[in-house]
């Protein structure tokens, strides 16, 4: 057997986790949040492409530029439903490096396509939605993490994971303005661009936006294949995983995590067309990375802070604060071409985005205990104090597919969001119906964690 394929994995034994353990879940989280990072960088950059095609001279229509932002999340959402599965399949190790290479292919074919003004529409919808491979990639990069950690520090681990995973979208929102402007790779990088906008002309590389990133993708890839590991027990097959479509917590978690994840992602893909539409003497791109920078960074804190109180409490008042927060996003926007501070909704969002940083990490704390704590009941009942260890297993299989699957259904969001405000415009002419229907959204969410898990003799208080 590979000497990268852990054939002993005992993380809630104290003797094993500090022993080795512990050392060995380190180095494995250390290099899966850059190879998560990158998937995020990748997965989220036609929300910086899509606002400079028009000034290049791309002839596509406001609801184009919108479909392109929101189809990289549809893409991603979807396969993340197949990624779930795949860790306990192909091995942790095996499919991170896998997954990693794969964003090649976007990155090279937008770099590729935004030199030609000719490219038609159908290729660049097709380039979108091959972005979707960084989106995939968050569910098996979650899967596999939740496999090294014990119940006591999964919060943490998992919210590391995630946050400086997530930070990818702020990374490349602030990269991207920086290394268009100049030709990174030479000649190698293809030539500029005329770049006009109103009375203002200047030379711009719009292919480093996807270009940048070849380099890194590549590294880290190389580091995974010869730094990770396989973990043995962690094998499973998608009939043993696929048991989870059967508990009712799975489908309420799916529920929760798009009102947080779906949030995220959602608002990160539509932050600076929403700026361009709503303010338009403001350049979106200088401030699109803002929002996603501090939702990444308290995404941590909200799995630590999940862990010393309770992931489902600290949900509970999140998604109230989250509704509190899109009700000033509405006080501050323009109405009928009148009135709009651009400083109070912008203010409005990076609190929203930092809310659901914290309730990303809450919520991805709850369904580790929420499952460990079902199997552990089940089997003890049925084997007494020697059901304690298979539930502990069946838990950490069961709860990884979950973890996989919510991060699927969440990544929605991010479509929904973009293609939401769109719509609204479309029909209604503003923004608020979109805004008012996310609201309603968090109040659900609100019911929900209340009543399954935050409420008092709540049937599954975690």
């Amino acid at each position: 057997m590979s000497t990268h394929v852990l054939t002993r994995w005992e993380p809630e034994s104290q003797e094993f986790w500090h022993a080795s353990g512990k050392q060995v879940a380190r180095r494995n989280l250390w290099l899966s949040i850059p190879a998560l990072t990158l998937a995020f960088s990748v997965w989220m950059v036609w929300s910086m492409v899509v606002v400079n095609l028009p000034n290049v001279g791309f002839k596509f229509t406001t609801d184009q530029l919108f479909w392109l932002a929101a189809l990289p999340a549809l893409s991603g959402a979807t396969l993340r439903i197949f990624y779930s599965f795949l860790v306990p399949i192909v091995g942790g190790r095996r499919w991170t490096t896998i997954s990693t290479v794969s964003l090649l292919i976007p990155a090279l074919g937008i770099g590729i396509a935004v030199q030609d003004i000719n490219t038609s529409y159908p290729v660049m919808l097709m380039l979108a939605l091959l972005c979707g491979f960084g989106g995939g990639n968050f569910s098996s990069s979650m899967a596999n993490i939740s496999f090294f950690y014990p119940k006591s520090e999964k919060g943490t681990a998992l919210g590391l994971n995630a946050g400086l995973g997530n930070l990818g979208v702020s990374i490349m929102q602030f990269v991207v303005p920086v290394v268009i402007g100049f030709g990174l790779f030479g000649a190698l990088g293809g030539e500029a661009q005329t770049w006009i906008k109103g009375d203002i002309t200047k030379t711009v590389w719009l292919q480093n936006a996807a270009f940048v990133w070849v380099p890194f993708i590549v590294v880290s890839a190389v580091f995974s294949w010869f730094g990770m590991n396989d973990i043995a027990d962690a094998k499973a097959s998608f009939a043993e995983q696929a048991v989870i479509f059967k508990r009712p917590h799975n489908w309420i978690m799916c529920w929760l995590y798009t009102g947080t994840f779906g949030s995220f992602i959602g608002f990160s893909a539509a932050f600076a067309m929403l700026t361009k539409t709503e303010f338009p003497a403001v350049d979106p791109t200088a401030l699109a990375f803002l929002g996603p920078l501090v939702g990444a960074l308290t995404r941590p804190a909200g799995g630590w802070f999940a862990d010393k109180v309770g992931g489902a409490r600290v949900t509970f008042w999140i998604f109230i604060l989250m509704a509190a927060a899109v009700w000033g996003v509405i006080q501050f926007l323009p109405h009928a071409g009148v009135g709009g501070e651009f400083s109070g909704f912008l203010a409005m969002f990076v609190v929203l985005f930092a809310l659901s940083g914290i309730g990303n990490g809450s919520t991805f704390r709850m369904i580790p205990v929420i499952f460990l704590t079902e199997r552990t009941q089940a089997l003890v009942a049925q084997r007494g104090p020697a059901g304690h260890a298979l539930a502990a297993r069946e838990a950490a299989k069961e709860s990884a597919a979950a973890l996989g699957f919510a991060a699927a259904i969440g990544a929605y969001g991010g479509f929904f969001i973009p293609k939401s405000f769109g719509t609204s415009i479309a029909t209604t002419g503003s923004v608020d119906a979109a805004l008012w229907c996310f609201i309603a959204f968090y109040l659900s969410c609100v019911v929900i964690t209340w009543w399954c898990y935050s409420r008092r003799n709540a049937a599954m208080p975690c």
